[in-house]
């Protein structure tokens, strides 16, 4: 089942051992079109301190379950464990040394080494390394940063090969794989307002910018499209 993440800002958010804060944001990376991380503002609790949480700390249905207004986004930790976790400056962009200290504190596996461990929602199996091994102190790679914020994005310009079309306005995610299968793209007044779907795959590039996602796709492609159908360039493409 797919979900518009628009629905989850705000939703509150529970450790096993009470409430922790509510959902600000989240971060997904444009080449996987994966979500990475929730972003949690802990209000009153830590002082409003932001902290980041993974997919898999959710149930596999957590996203379905907690799809009406009054239910809370189960996490599977405790408020000591969130507590005592690196801060988060989701200001500036996060960066992968940042990433790699987090997930030692938890004792997750990265998922740019170790993608298998990764898929889904599913909590990862972790082997800790040896006291003092050189995989435990070895530095972070300096690999090219693709975490981005969904609500920066949207709102982004959508530019088709032969002019603009509308704007970002959601995000559709698989409710277990957490994976981005659809951009909602509202054309405006081009379009009467229509509301259509973009396949990531039909996405050549996002401009962070000039605040654009740029498709393959033609103004003709899009305006042929039925309100909230997927737009695609050819039969069967999907």
């Amino acid at each position: 089942m797919f979900h518009n993440l628009q629905k989850y800002y705000g939703k509150k958010i529970g450790a096993t051992d009470g409430d922790i804060g509510y959902v600000k944001d989240f971060y997904f990376d444009d080449k996987s079109w994966s979500i990475r991380y929730l972003v949690v503002d802990t209000g009153s609790w830590l002082g409003g301190r932001e902290v980041l949480l993974p997919p898999h700390v959710f149930a596999p249905t957590a996203l379905a379950i907690s799809s009406s207004d009054n239910r809370v986004l189960p996490a599977n930790l405790t408020r000591q464990q969130i507590e005592n976790s690196p801060s988060v400056d989701s200001h500036r962009p996060v960066s992968r040394q940042f990433e790699a200290e987090y997930h030692r504190y938890y004792g997750w596996p990265v998922y740019w080494q170790d993608s298998a461990a990764w898929s889904g929602a599913s909590a990862p199996v972790v082997v800790p390394p040896p006291e003092g091994s050189a995989a435990q102190h070895a530095p972070p790679r300096h690999d090219d940063i693709h975490l981005r914020s969904t609500k920066a994005v949207t709102g982004y310009h959508i530019q088709a090969t032969d002019g603009r079309v509308g704007s970002v306005r959601g995000f559709m995610v698989h409710d277990r794989s957490w994976t981005i299968r659809e951009l909602v793209v509202e054309t405006g007044p081009w379009y009467a307002g229509k509301a259509v779907l973009i396949l990531p795959e039909d996405i050549t590039r996002i401009s962070y910018e000039d605040s654009s996602v740029l498709v393959n796709l033609s103004k003709k492609i899009i305006e042929q499209t039925t309100r909230d159908d997927v737009a695609q360039a050819e039969a069967g493409h999907h």
